[in-house]
């Protein structure tokens, strides 16, 4: 399976192209960047410490796309909309980690979805996954005496909160209580907050150092409390989440997926 990797200088995009390199199945046809990055022009696999692959790194990525069946994307929302109308237009399949969307954002990669085959998920792990599924599973066990709270921590670089991987298992819990996690969850506490609101779902957002993502799921009770936790060590295992994403769509027909789909676990 030919894969292009688009954000291919960032420390995500080399480690996608050494993983690549790792998994037998797969090959990197392509490699892109933004229009103006000092590395056009580089040898992608250089650039990742693997040794020459040949692959250039280019700024436009519709003759690579072309030549291409799946692209693997961890970019940047704006960006990743405009690489989903390409991968439409190409019929590939569509890997994308990229987390921050909004819902204008996530409406036109569900309209690409149309023609493009996309596994888009906040979490590209078998662990995360497994612990949304476990997640969902004691949110509905548990009644509202539970109270739920979800906690992450990330690397000092991170562009958005919470993270993609907390507003999954947001999802996840919200799921198992039956509601809708736009309108029971709360994002900020500062001041006089009042008393917690029944029902609600609460979020902590944590940053600095190296930290690749820590999670933790928190379902607080009178006397007693449940913990549900991930710790990521090391940032390849989402890139071998995405790879082996690329290859479950590969030839698979249109439409939007997730890691759950890929993973056999949607439904459990």
């Amino acid at each position: 399976m030919k894969l292009v990797v688009v954000g291919a200088a960032g420390r995500m995009g080399q480690t996608l192209i050494r993983v690549i390199r790792q998994t037998e199945g797969v090959r990197l046809s392509g490699a892109v960047e933004r229009a103006g990055s000092p590395f056009i022009g580089r040898d992608a696999g250089e650039l990742a410490g693997i040794g020459m692959l040949n692959v250039a790194i280019r700024d436009d990525p519709l003759p690579v796309f072309a030549e291409a069946d799946g692209v693997l994307d961890f970019t940047v929302p704006a960006a990743t909309v405009e690489f989903a109308g390409y991968a439409a237009q190409a019929r590939i399949a569509h890997i994308i980690g990229t987390t921050g969307c909004a819902p204008d954002d996530e409406a036109a990669i569900a309209a690409a979805a149309r023609h493009a085959t996309i596994v888009k998920s906040g979490n590209m792990s078998l662990g995360v996954n497994l612990l949304g599924v476990l997640v969902r599973q004691a949110a509905a066990a548990l009644d509202e005496d539970f109270d739920i709270e979800i906690v992450e921590m990330h690397h000092r670089h991170k562009v958005d909160a919470p993270s993609g991987t907390a507003l999954l298992l947001g999802e996840e819990a919200a799921s198992g209580r039956g509601i809708a996690l736009d309108e029971h969850s709360v994002r900020v506490r500062d001041g006089h907050t009042g008393p917690r609101p029944n029902g609600a779902i609460g979020f902590a957002t944590l940053r600095g150092g190296s930290v690749v993502g820590e999670h933790q799921v928190i379902l607080a009770g009178e006397g007693e409390r449940i913990a549900l936790s991930h710790l990521a060590e090391d940032r390849t295992i989402f890139a071998r989440g995405a790879v082996k994403a690329a290859l479950w769509a590969h030839r698979r027909k249109p439409g939007l997926y997730s890691m759950l789909d890929v993973l056999g676990l949607e439904g459990r």
